[in-house]
């Protein structure tokens, strides 16, 4: 005996209503987001044109020995994954 109040085949559909009123309010949400982000006003002028004299945006930081660096990292944890995996590998054939 279903003692339930609310048959299944109307709980379907009251199911696909509220997932068809969530995903039209979720668009109407990021539409208007949008259009509040493309109504922004643009940023004021930084005052002067920079010259010769003055750092370059960043502070001049070196990128190539950070990238350097970076891919000797990723190397090093690469082998030490491959070493790791290789050891669970030769116990399982134990």
């Amino acid at each position: 005996m279903n003692l339930s109040v609310v048959p299944k085949y109307l709980w379907r559909k009251n199911k696909i209503m509220k997932n068809k009123i969530l995903t039209i309010f979720l668009i109407g949400f990021f539409f208007i987001l949008s259009l509040a982000t493309i109504a922004a006003t643009e940023p004021g002028d930084p005052g002067s044109d920079p010259q010769a004299s003055d750092p370059p945006l960043g502070g001049g930081a070196p990128i190539g020995s950070g990238l350097s660096i970076l891919l000797g990292l990723g190397a090093v944890y690469g082998g030490y994954k491959l070493k790791a995996d290789d050891a669970d590998k030769n116990e399982e054939t134990k």
